[in-house]
């Protein structure tokens, strides 16, 4: 699938790594097209107050368009001091 850049995309498989988890909403911030395999985007996540928490670079085969039946929810991270 196809995305516009800086729109919203919505996260389908958890990514540990970066704390992220499926149904977070990232914006895609550039595409990278190879020849030979799909299209990956380089997506920037956000907290509430739009401190970024994670930049990452997917396969869009991991993300989709969010919908009018998307709910955005609040979960809390441990915070490391």
């Amino acid at each position: 699938m196809d995305f516009e850049l800086y729109t919203d995309v919505v996260l389908l498989q958890d990514i540990p790594e970066e704390n992220l988890r499926a149904g977070d909403i990232g914006v895609a911030v550039d595409r990278h097209d190879i020849e030979g395999i799909e299209p990956g985007y380089s997506l920037e996540f956000f907290d509430m107050l739009g401190e970024t928490i994670a930049v990452v670079t997917l396969a869009g085969s991991l993300l989709r368009v969010p919908t009018h039946a998307d709910r955005p929810t609040v979960r809390s991270e441990a915070i490391s001091a």
